[in-house]
C-alpha cells in the first residue's frame, strides 16, 4: 500500500476473552488439569485502506465485526494484533497523550443517538467540549463555533441551550454530527449513523452527510447493513464475514459483478422495483459459525454452495484479482 492512503489497517486482530466459568474447557497436560480460557475472535487479520476524500462502505451480516473494527480503529478497543496506520504513522497501540493528536483528526458518529449524548449536559457543552480538550477554541470563540456548527447540520442555534431529552432521534443525530465536526477531523467513522432513525428522515440525514463531506473535505468509513444506502454514498465497498474481509472493490464494480460467493448471496437479497431487472433472491443457508471456534479453511465454506476440498483445509488470502479489486476465494485460483 502506498502513502496515498489516509488510513491503512494491516492484519488487525481483536479477540475478547470470555470470563472464566465452569463451562471453560479442561485439558489434561503433563498430569495436570488446566483451565483454558476461550476468546471471541471478533476480528481476524483485517486489511483495509481508505484514500483521502473517498467513502469506504463496510457491509456484512449482523455480528460479523463491523462495529468492532470501527471502534478498534478509533481506539475505543486496543487491538490484539495488527496495525492501524494513519498518514503513515502507526497509531493502534498509542494511548493517552501520545494518541490525542490523532483522536482530533479521527472522529466517530455512533449508531444510537439516544445513548451517545450525555443527558445531563446541554448541547453547547456536548459540542463544545471537544474543542476545549484539543485546544481548538475556548470562551466566546468556542460558543460561536458551536452555534455555526449547529447551523451547518440544520439545527437552530437557539437549541444550544437545551438538553438531549428535548430532541427527536433525528435532531439528536444531527447533534452527533456537529460533535464529530467540532475537532475539524479528516476522517469520520460513521457506525450505522441512520439505522436507528425513522425511514422518513434517513434520506435527509444521508444527504446531510454527503454535503458535509464536500464542505469539510472529509473522508468516511461508513458502516452499514443497508446495501442500498452503501451503494448511494460509497465510492468503494468492503465486505466482511465472521471477522474477515472477503472482498473489496469500487462500488460500481462490486454491485454490478460481485466476485466472492458470500458477496453474491448477500447482494442477491437487495430488493428491486424494476421488473426488468428482477433477480431471484438466494437465501443464505446454515448457521453462522461461532466466532469462538472458527472453522478451518475458508470461514464461509460451511455455508458456501461452491465449496470444494481446498476451501475446507486452507484459508484463502485477500488477493488482487483485477485492478483495484481484492477477493479471498479459492475459486479465483
Amino acid at each position: 500500500m502506498s502513502g496515498s492512503f489516509l488510513l491503512q489497517v494491516k492484519g488487525l486482530t481483536k479477540h475478547f476473552p470470555i470470563q472464566k466459568s465452569i463451562f471453560d474447557k479442561l485439558i489434561l497436560k503433563q498430569g495436570r488439569v488446566r483451565m483454558i480460557s476461550q476468546v471471541v475472535k471478533a476480528l481476524n487479520g483485517v486489511n483495509l485502506a481508505i484514500r483521502r476524500g473517498e467513502t469506504l462502505g463496510l457491509v456484512g451480516e449482523s455480528g460479523c465485526g463491523k462495529s468492532t473494527l470501527a471502534k478498534t480503529i478509533i481506539g475505543l478497543y486496543p487491538p490484539t494484533a495488527g496495525k492501524v496506520i494513519y498518514k503513515n504513522e502507526e497509531i493502534g497501540n498509542l494511548s493517552g497523550r501520545a494518541r490525542q493528536p490523532y483522536q482530533k483528526k479521527i472522529q466517530m458518529i455512533f449508531q444510537d443517538p439516544f445513548s451517545s449524548l450525555n443527558p445531563r449536559k446541554k448541547v453547547m457543552h456536548i459540542v463544545g467540549q471537544p474543542m476545549s480538550i484539543h485546544g481548538i477554541a475556548s470562551g466566546r470563540e468556542r460558543q460561536e463555533k458551536v452555534l455555526k456548527l449547529l447551523e451547518k447540520v440544520g439545527m437552530d442555534p437557539a437549541y444550544a441551550w437545551r438538553y438531549p431529552h428535548q430532541f427527536s432521534g433525528g435532531q439528536r443525530q444531527r447533534i452527533g454530527f456537529a460533535r464529530a465536526l467540532a475537532c475539524e477531523p479528516e476522517l469520520v467513522i460513521a457506525d450505522e449513523p441512520i439505522s436507528a432513525l425513522d425511514v422518513s428522515i434517513q434520506a435527509q440525514m444521508l444527504n446531510l452527510l454527503m454535503n458535509l463531506q464536500t464542505e469539510f473535505d472529509l473522508t468516511y468509513l461508513f458502516v452499514s447493513h443497508d446495501l442500498s444506502v452503501v451503494k448511494h454514498i460509497s465510492t468503494s465497498v468492503a465486505v466482511m464475514y465472521l471477522g474477515f474481509i472477503v472482498e473489496t472493490a469500487a462500488t460500481e464494480d462490486i454491485f454490478d459483478a460481485p466476485n466472492h460467493p458470500y458477496t453474491r448471496l448477500l447482494f442477491s437479497a437487495i430488493p428491486s422495483l424494476d421488473s426488468l431487472q428482477f433477480k431471484e433472491s438466494v437465501a443464505l443457508e446454515g448457521e453462522v459459525p461461532t466466532p469462538i471456534d472458527l472453522p478451518a479453511g475458508c470461514p464461509f465454506h460451511p455455508r458456501c454452495p461452491n465449496a470444494f476440498d481446498p476451501c475446507r483445509i486452507t484459508r484463502p488470502f485477500l488477493n488482487e484479482i483485477a485492478l483495484g479489486r481484492l477477493s479471498a476465494c479459492h475459486l479465483n485460483d
